[in-house]
Parts: structure tokens; C-alpha cells; sequence
């Protein structure tokens, strides 16, 4: 489902602007990933950026890599856009649908290097945790899609959200724990996202998970 939210005059103008050059429209077939990008290099998925600034912020920092941005929310896709335009970056993209979809059909298995999946809706109430994004069905599609070596990246500000992932992942014999059995990543390598940012003035604490994809 497209979540369409209230654009701004900006985001809106970047959506008309720069959606043809920057957005694949979706098709339930493999992406063709040497058109989309001059240089082939490791890709790396966000699941969810929300609004952006720190998948822009990564593929500023890191040009050397190629990133595929998946959301369904307009008003992130327009700042998005903007920022990508403004800085004239060649090594990002934006899909527009269904995050399972996408992964189920446009990405061939063990194609991907790193996917990230920062800060999901948590969902908080008991009755609705079966809503989370992190199960265990789409834990093995996120598997099969990962390279061998290939890396997991996950993080939430909601603890009981923080142990579901940690069992989920930890019950996968595909996958191992780059902080060992158990252990969250102390200081994980990402830029700081604005809904981690809101958590911490919630007084909320923050944990990463960081699994590899086992080369066995």
C-alpha cells in the first residue's frame, strides 16, 4: 500500500521533478542493477527510510557503493528525491512499493551485500506485535536475498521490539551474530535517524543488530 501523507510544496515539486530519473517503477521481475548503476559495486538496501536523511547521508559518504532506497511514503520519497538531486548522486535509487514484493521479485537471491532495516514500526501494542516487519518468514526471504558474507543491519528504540529481532535472527542457522551470541552492536556504524533522535528525547534507548550472512 502507497502511504501517501501530506507533501509539502517542496517534496511535491521533487516528486514531479525527479521521479523519472531517479525512481524504478516496480515490476515483478529482477531488477536489471548494471543499467541503474555506472559502477558496479556492493549494494546495499534500506527497508523503510522514512524520510531519507540518513540513507542520503551514507550515499553521500560512501560513493563507492550503490544503495536502493524502498519506501512507501511520499512525503520521504519527495525529501529524498530532493537531496538526491541537490547533490547529484549517481549510486542511489528509490523503489516506491511493497517492501516484500520488491525483494521477493526484483532482487535475485544472494544478490545483495547489506540490508538495512532502521527504526520499523514498532507496533507497541501486544495485540498488534504480529504486525511486526521482523518474522520469521521474512527473515529467510531477507537471507536468500543476502550474498554469502553478506550483512544484516537492524535497529529499534522499542526493547521488546530489540528481543523479538535478536530471537528471530538468532534462530536462523544461516545467520551469525557479529557482536557474539545475544550481544547488540554498542556502536553501530550508521548515521543518526531522526526517529532515533525522537526516541532519545522519549527517553528511549536504542539497539543494532548486526548478523552476517554464514559463507557455509
Amino acid at each position: 500500500m502507497i502511504r501517501s501523507g501530506r507533501l509539502t510544496d517542496s517534496q511535491r515539486k521533487a516528486i514531479d521533478q525527479h521521479w523519472p530519473h531517479y525512481v524504478v517503477d516496480y515490476k515483478a521481475q529482477p531488477l536489471a542493477l548494471k543499467s541503474l548503476f555506472p559502477a558496479a559495486s556492493e549494494l546495499i538496501v534500506e527497508i523503510g527510510f522514512g524520510m531519507g536523511d540518513s540513507l542520503l547521508e551514507m550515499a553521500r559518504n560512501i560513493p563507492t557503493s550503490n544503495f536502493i532506497g524502498i519506501e512507501v511514503h511520499r512525503p520521504g520519497i519527495g525529501k529524498l528525491l530532493h537531496g538526491i538531486a541537490e547533490h547529484g548522486l549517481s549510486n542511489l535509487r528509490v523503489i516506491c512499493h511493497d517492501a516484500t514484493e520488491v525483494l521477493e521479485n526484483c532482487f535475485e537471491n544472494e544478490s545483495i551485500d547489506k540490508i538495512l532495516i532502521l527504526f520499523p514500526d514498532p507496533w507497541p501494542k501486544k495485540r498488534h506485535n504480529k504486525r511486526r516487519l521482523i518474522q520469521g518468514d521474512f527473515v529467510d526471504l531477507l537471507v536468500r536475498k543476502l550474498k554469502r558474507d553478506g550483512r544484516l543491519h537492524l535497529a529499534t528504540d522499542w526493547e521488546s521490539y530489540a528481543e523479538q529481532m535478536m530471537n528471530a535472527l538468532e534462530n536462523v542457522t544461516a545467520l551469525v551474530n557479529q557482536n557474539g551470541p545475544g550481544r547488540f552492536w554498542d556502536q553501530p556504524e550508521r548515521p543518526v535517524t531522526k526517529f532515533e533522535q525522537r526516541g532519545k528525547r522519549l527517553g528511549h534507548d536504542v539497539w543494532d543488530l548486526l548478523f552476517a550472512k554464514s559463507g557455509l
